[in-house]
């Protein structure tokens, strides 16, 4: 394969080689014409005499031999646990005890799609992702705290399609029922990316609210005292409650909204809404509403202080908070 920076492509050389072999150029003076060392120049006139025009097309680079490369059985249990698990280079690496960035070349040896652009419930390829220009994480918890709410399908007594498969719901009587929503809000530190969560009857107002009051709290107990400003998206229920206000002047917080229709703007608790649903709202098969609900608390103690974060080099949220 040619370099990067290479002076020559298949056009140039066999320029160079017509004007040497047939035109009777010297060798010096045509590397001197095309900008070239000599050497090069021979390199590549060597080449055709040897192998004709083929001799002169771009070829790989690799070596013959690699004895460092990766082992093969190890290449399939990364791809395995990717396929599995759907989970990044820097959760593979200390599972298999092999450093983040093999796990990384590895996938992109086989070609494998980035998590972002895969559908968090079937792993299939179904987007491009939307990234902001200007990356930027505040410099001590508290400083910033992102806000959402992600609305959710409840799961039917008995457990829904994933339990049951598609058929489920193909009855007028099934189609008919009214099953419902459960609504997670959640709060993420910037700095520590320190969660807190909910599952709430709606997303009014008053019940935002109520979840700004007891996340301040729970944020509190976990050491980040103060909260300065809040960040949300343009829901009515953020920017017309005058409940969600009063709680905000008594945090002593500024509301910070993101621009409309830029929801990357609010980017790391919608990334922690992907990862809440991959590893929890479908991480396994619930069999009901209740089941599911009851797997929360669990997953977001260990979202805290167990799970391994890519931006926080490998530690987990609360290693960057500091308890009181």
């Amino acid at each position: 394969m040619a370099h990067a920076n290479a002076r020559l492509n298949l056009k140039g050389r066999l320029l160079l080689v017509d004007r040497i072999r047939h035109q009777g150029w010297t060798v010096a003076h045509t590397a001197r014409a095309m900008g070239i060392s000599r050497q090069c120049a021979h390199r590549w006139v060597k080449r055709y005499d040897a192998q004709g025009v083929e001799g002169l097309r771009e070829r790989s680079s690799r070596p013959h031999r690699m004895p460092t490369r990766t082992p093969a059985a190890l290449e399939e249990q990364i791809i395995e646990l990717r396929l599995a698990r759907r989970r990044g280079a820097d959760w593979i690496g200390p599972e298999l005890g092999v450093p983040a960035r093999t796990v990384g070349r590895v996938l992109a040896r086989h070609h494998l799609p980035r998590l972002a652009l895969l559908d968090p419930l079937t792993g299939e390829l179904i987007r491009s992702s939307k990234q902001t220009a200007v990356r930027y994480e505040k410099d001590y918890p508290g400083e910033l705290v992102h806000v959402d709410v992600k609305k959710i399908g409840k799961i039917p007594p008995g457990g829904g399609w994933k339990a049951h498969g598609r058929k489920i719901g193909k009855t007028s009587k099934q189609k008919k029922a009214k099953i419902g929503y459960d609504y997670v809000h959640s709060m993420v530190d910037d700095h520590s990316r320190f969660a807190y969560t909910e599952i709430l009857p709606d997303e009014k107002g008053a019940t935002c609210a109520g979840f700004l009051t007891r996340a301040a709290a729970a944020f509190t107990l976990a050491g980040i005292t103060r909260i300065e400003r809040v960040m949300t998206d343009n829901h009515w229920s953020y920017t017309r409650s005058e409940d969600v206000a009063k709680v905000l002047e008594k945090l002593n917080a500024k509301h910070k909204l993101i621009r409309p229709h830029c929801p990357w703007q609010n980017g790391k608790v919608e990334r922690f809404n992907r990862t809440l649903a991959i590893e929890w709202a479908y991480a396994t098969t619930y069999l009901s509403n209740t089941e599911r609900a009851a797997a929360l608390a669990p997953w977001i103690q260990h979202y805290n202080t167990e799970r391994r974060h890519w931006a926080l080099k490998g530690l987990c949220p609360i290693s960057r908070v500091s308890p009181t």
